[in-house]
């Protein structure tokens, strides 16, 4: 018997985030320097960036991070942080609506460029934060998708079947073609 895996029996699919750049990030008035992004799905989910130490307000990371995530999730959270040897605090965070990606309009696999606001602790704006999203099923699922396509009987190197007129030509002088077996 298999051991038990919670992404078969349940409703994952896997996150693809890059986290690109941040554009005017400030603390107290002034440029900031060590800066990483930090991605949650839930509380105990979430991956980080490396640390930026030379872009100060406008630091740039081009990182993917793939994490799984639930159906059931309606944000992802995006907390910038500046690091130091002694403190670690959040500059500033975003909530990223998963309908922004996710849903009727957007195939699986599609690649979304989202910009958002961040807000700092106190809830004053403080820069801008730019990602790229591509929300892929689980492996498993798009094992089961495969579709095996049968053999293409609409080739042009088969002979084309006009269908009959009355008169015994074909209809208003158009050949029509059948792509169904015969």
């Amino acid at each position: 018997m298999s051991p038990f895996n919670l992404t078969e029996t349940s409703s994952f699919h896997a996150l693809e985030i890059t986290v690109l750049s941040c554009e005017d990030l400030r603390m107290n008035g002034r440029s900031v320097k060590n800066s990483c992004v930090v991605v949650r799905t839930d509380p105990l989910n979430f991956r980080e960036t490396t640390t930026d130490t030379e872009g100060g307000s406008y630091p740039s990371w081009d990182q993917k991070l793939t994490l799984d995530m639930s159906i059931r999730e309606t944000c992802i959270t995006l907390e910038v942080h500046c690091r130091t040897l002694s403190v670690d605090r959040i500059i500033g965070s975003a909530r990223m609506p998963v309908s922004d990606f996710m849903g009727g309009y957007f195939p699986e696999g599609y690649l979304s460029f989202l910009s958002y606001r961040l807000k700092d602790p106190k809830g004053f704006e403080n820069g801008i934060i730019n990602v790229s999203v591509r929300l892929r099923a689980p492996e498993y699922l798009a094992r089961k998708k495969k579709v095996i396509l049968p053999e293409d009987k609409c080739s042009t190197s088969r002979p084309a079947l006009a269908l009959p007129a009355m008169d015994g030509k074909n209809y208003d002088g158009v050949d029509w073609y059948s792509c169904s077996k015969y």
